[in-house]
């Protein structure tokens, strides 16, 4: 039976996705180094387009003929199945002059190219995986295995264009199997700059050995022994040993010197974590995504790990095996490895092999080194999931720099670069309307920390073609980073924020909330921030939008006794709330029975009192984070010594008993929280009651 079409309106609109057409499709993006071209050609030939993919300097260009239903089926699957590490901001189309193509071909960038979102480095994926585990296959066992779904990224880049010669690959010249395989528009590893194999890619070496194929069993049998192992990752150093091993364990924190903070943990898959820790949907995602952080998870008691991994702790920080080394070390073992940063306490993490050879020879029994540089050192990030959402702790392997949208009205801003502050510090680039956020640099008071973070800085801007109409700082005016905007401003334009509005607003952002919407009421629980009257703030509530703000109230503002020396022991800030909340002679009249009053009496309270009397290194804060402290300093979590930041509050909040509804105070007035805290005592009431 012959069909006909009666030219009406929708035969008409049919017969028109009939018509062959030429298009110029643009998209925008993370879609340069991640496999973006390849898909792109896979997919034209699928639905039967011909023309060209070229990147240039503003992401991909395709031109495509064909009829429209044919090109509107391409851009769907384009859409819906873009490669894993790409991530389409936007598409554009715009009808084209009739040109003649033979087939659909990849052209090279064009001249000028390419300023280009640098992917984060990423996860092992399964191909490369299968690859490694096959010993029929060329890369097996093969630690530096990777293609253009998976590898590193932005830790091994030096200079823009993006391309193998401004990598730390570039002393590795490529061999022919190598080289056929990057020219190949059908084969994953197309155009994957750190394409390597153990022919013509970096080498693996005990450290006092020769490059040898027994390096990583050398290392495995060492951490069954016991023994610690430093080996260099993707974007640093870590420092191994086995989880099980009690003793193992002792040895990493005495010889580390990290007494108190834990240590993060890497199994070889889910199951194992699950033996030790809850693994909801949402995590079990994160764990397995190519950014593969560290999850904190609660621990569950029912596999049994030493203590000392997380003292005092009911949380785990579980990770997967993101490189093709660590899976094969892992691999080996039923039990989680410790897998914690190769460096020295309170400094960064160690990216340069005669740096460990200078700093971890004292800590680790075994180096694990290899040839291909470090260029940007990334820690690995750590997320939690809080009340059904993903809360990033650390954003840093596997995250940064991919560009985060901002909200609707930020479309036109000009192009910013805010420094952030000292402490966990990053950078950030606005630009066409994104955030691109540096990894996490750590604490700028450090000085290879600094160094780095003014590299990366000029890094970035290079990256992006970054060129500020303004500079952003924090308001404290000692703040290193804030020194460095005003050195680099140079006469531009030059905005110093409010420590605690600058939380606000990037709530608001996180958020998605409109440049133009109404003020909302920011509350912000935080440790230390210089404030818009000099003071220093910490408890909040503003009214605030993205603009300004107006401080409504706050936290009573209290005595930190000894200024910094407050934030390592955390009984200064106890004694200095319940002076401020009762005196010392109430205090000790009506709680003097309680251990801890005995506890603070035996301290050198007297000169404390004349430095409150006289106001000597005594100066008052609205932190919400040094009352976090100073309660969980009285009820006995964390009195004399924080071992790290933020210790005492991480203590008090793993505590807490779930069910338990807490105190209702006011916190511009907190006596009656301390009479609460303090009744419960003398009741005897466990800590998280």
């Amino acid at each position: 039976m012959k069909l006909r079409y009666a030219q009406t309106a929708c035969a008409q609109a049919y017969a028109d996705t009939l018509a062959v057409e030429t298009v110029a499709i643009r998209v925008r993006g993370t879609v340069q180094g991640v496999g973006f071209r390849p898909t792109v050609w896979r997919l034209a030939r699928a639905h039967g387009l011909k023309g060209d993919v070229r990147n240039d300097a503003e992401g991909v260009l395709i031109r495509a003929q064909a009829p429209r239903a044919h090109t509107d089926a391409f851009l769907l699957a384009l859409s819906n199945s873009p490669p894993a590490l790409a991530r389409i901001e936007s598409i554009e189309v715009r009808a084209e002059p009739k040109a003649e193509f033979d087939g659909f071909v990849i052209l090279e960038s064009g001249e000028g190219a390419v300023r280009t979102n640098v992917s984060a480095d990423a996860a092992t994926c399964a191909e490369c995986l299968a690859e490694i585990a096959d010993p029929n296959e060329r890369r097996y066992r093969y630690p530096f295995t990777n293609c253009t779904h998976c590898g590193p990224r932005i830790s091994i880049v030096m200079r823009v264009p993006y391309d193998r010669a401004g990598t730390t690959m570039a002393p590795f010249a490529m061999c022919a199997d190598c080289a056929r395989e990057y020219s190949d528009p059908a084969d994953r590893r197309f155009h994957a700059q750190p394409i390597a194999c153990p022919a013509c890619g970096p080498k693996l070496w005990i450290d006092g050995k020769a490059s040898e194929p027994g390096a990583l069993d050398a290392a495995i049998a060492a951490l069954r022994q016991g023994q610690i192992v430093a080996l260099r990752g993707i974007g640093g150093f870590h420092l191994a040993c086995d989880a099980a091993n009690r003793d193992a364990v002792r040895r990493l924190r005495e010889r580390k010197r990290r007494f108190g903070k834990p240590f993060a943990l890497m199994a070889r898959d889910i199951e194992v974590i699950c033996r030790f820790a809850a693994v909801g949907e949402q995590e079990a995602l994160l764990l397995t995504s190519p950014g593969a952080p560290i999850a904190i998870l609660a621990a569950t008691g029912a596999g049994k790990l030493p203590d000392e991994i997380a003292p005092g702790l009911k949380t785990l920080g579980f990770m997967l095996p993101y490189t093709p080394l660590h899976r094969i070390l892992v691999e080996a073992f039923d039990t989680p490895l410790v897998m914690t940063s190769g460096n020295v306490s309170q400094e960064p993490q160690i990216i340069d092999n005669e740096e460990a050879r200078a700093k971890l020879c004292g800590i680790a029994d075994l180096l694990l080194l290899h040839d291909r540089e470090i260029a940007n050192r990334i820690d690995d990030s750590v997320v939690r999931v809080m009340a059904g959402r993903v809360r990033m702790i650390r954003r840093a392997r596997g995250f940064a720099p991919a560009p985060l949208a901002m909200p609707p009205g930020f479309e036109d801003a000009p192009e910013i670069l805010a420094f952030g502050g000292e402490l966990k510090s990053t950078f950030c680039l606005v630009k066409d309307g994104r955030a691109i956020l540096s990894q996490h640099q750590g604490d700028l008071e450090d000085a290879a920390t600094f160094d780095d973070f003014q590299k990366n800085l000029k890094l970035y801007r290079e990256l992006y073609d970054h060129r500020p109409a303004i500079f952003a700082c924090d308001l404290h005016p000692e703040y290193l980073s804030t020194k460095l905007a005003k050195s680099q401003a140079q006469g531009r334009a030059l905005e110093d924020v409010q420590h605690h509005h600058a939380h606000v607003a990037s709530c608001l952002a996180e958020n998605g909330v409109p440049l133009d919407a109404p003020p909302v009421l920011g509350i912000v629980l935080d440790g230390l921030g210089f404030g818009g009257d000099g003071a220093i703030w910490g408890g909040e509530f503003l009214r605030a939008d993205y603009r300004g703000t107006e401080r409504l109230a706050h936290f009573k503002p209290v005595a930190m006794i000894g200024g910094a020396q407050a934030i390592r022991e955390p009984w200064r800030n106890t004694y200095a709330h319940l002076v401020a909340a009762f005196g010392r002679e109430e205090f000790e009249t009506r709680f003097g029975d309680l251990e801890l009053a005995r506890d603070l009496l035996n301290r050198p309270l007297d000169s404390v009192d004349r430095m409150l009397a006289n106001g000597i290194n005594v100066p008052a804060a609205s932190s919400c984070g040094r009352l976090f402290d100073a309660v969980a300093a009285a009820v006995g979590l964390c009195r004399d010594t924080a071992l790290f930041e933020g210790q005492a509050a991480i203590a008090l909040e793993d505590s807490i008993a779930a069910e338990e509804p807490g105190y209702i105070f006011d916190p511009r007035e907190p006596r009656e929280l301390w009479e609460a805290v303090l009744s419960d005592l003398q009741a005897r009431a466990p800590a998280g009651a």
